[in-house]
């Protein structure tokens, strides 16, 4: 959302610039963009829970966890990478040192799928080391226990055998469920340093002509965006709480942005052209957009389409998947020809 520029129409600028014009309008976009992020980001995790219980259950959260992956992959590729280069190359940017000596976005970009993978990793770790083995549970009952020496033998070894591989598959059920829900909050920490990003850069805005479109732009952004994050809550399996209060953090995180940079112009007279403003917004949208991109591409699309065996077994559901990433590509990339 770099929108300055060294050398334009300084007319339009300034008969667009009108402080209190601007006021409203962010007020007004602080309620629709709220509502609309509410309705985004629950609509997953209600459809989730309606199939709950039903033979199509897993089909349809994974058939809504492709479409969320080609939402955040096209949010952090067209909407978050682009504007933090062009925040950081920005004329009043790009003439001082060092930025003009170095494409800092891509380093950026870099530590963050580096961060991205650190965590993953860390967490990983954490959950091996810490996996607690199931309690023995007896497969059949004292009265089935056979009393011919040979065939009590080939009983101790069927019951260890079907032990241990009951054991090995609570263990991997557990192991994954604890990986989606890492997936998932990462995944939101990400989005909501992008939603930070552009409620911050919105509310220090004074253009009204700039601020106008952009409500019924970041509206269907946020809605997309919400369906990207809320699949992925839906597959984790949280409780109720705990998706209320992710949901809630989603949905408010754009609005207090707006409010922020409201005060931050208030305060500093700084607006979204100013050199020191420029450079936070390109910094952490670089940033924002390397966790974003290894979470979509390495712990989304690849685990699904490669390591589901669910998927792997029917190639209807492969395919059904491959259609939904790439609609969910394509509908958050449109976006972009507004916002």
């Amino acid at each position: 959302m770099a929108s300055s520029s060294c050398g334009g129409d300084t007319a339009r600028l300034l008969a667009c610039r009108d402080g209190k014009a601007a006021a409203h309008l962010k007020l007004a976009s602080v309620f629709v963009i709220f509502i609309t992020s509410v309705v985004g980001i629950s609509l997953p995790v209600m459809l989730a829970r309606i199939f709950q219980g039903r033979p199509s259950y897993d089909k349809v959260v994974l058939i809504i966890k492709c479409f969320a992956a080609g939402v955040i992959l096209s949010t952090s590729l067209v909407h978050v990478l682009p504007e933090a280069f062009a925040a950081l190359s920005d004329c009043h940017v790009a003439s001082r040192h060092p930025w003009k000596d170095f494409p800092f976005s891509g380093l950026v970009t870099l530590i963050g799928v580096l961060l991205a993978l650190l965590v993953d990793l860390t967490a990983s770790s954490h959950v091996d080391s810490h996996s607690i083995t199931p309690p023995y549970t007896p497969v059949r009952g004292q009265e089935e226990f056979p009393t011919d020496p040979k065939k009590s033998a080939e009983f101790r070894v069927e019951t260890a055998v079907l032990s241990v591989s009951c054991h090995d598959r609570q263990g991997e059920e557990l192991q994954v469920k604890v990986k989606q829900r890492l997936v998932s909050q990462v995944l939101e920490i990400g989005i909501i340093f992008h939603s930070v990003i552009i409620g911050v850069t919105m509310g220090m805005s004074q253009n009204q002509c700039t601020i106008r479109p952009l409500i019924a732009a970041l509206s269907f952004h946020q809605i997309f965006e919400g369906l990207g994050l809320g699949g992925c809550i839906a597959q984790a399996g949280f409780s109720f709480a705990t998706t209320t209060y992710m949901c809630f953090m989603f949905a408010v995180t754009t609005p207090m942005g707006i409010v922020l940079g409201m005060i931050i112009f208030s305060a500093t007279g700084y607006d979204d052209s100013s050199a020191n403003a420029l450079i936070m917004e390109g910094l952490l949208g670089s940033l924002s957009s390397g966790i974003l991109i290894y979470m979509a591409l390495v712990d989304l699309i690849a685990v699904d389409f490669f390591h589901n065996k669910m998927m792997a077994s029917t190639p209807f559901l492969k395919k059904a998947s491959y259609i939904a990433l790439t609609l969910g590509s394509i509908s958050m990339s449109i976006l972009a020809i507004w916002a």
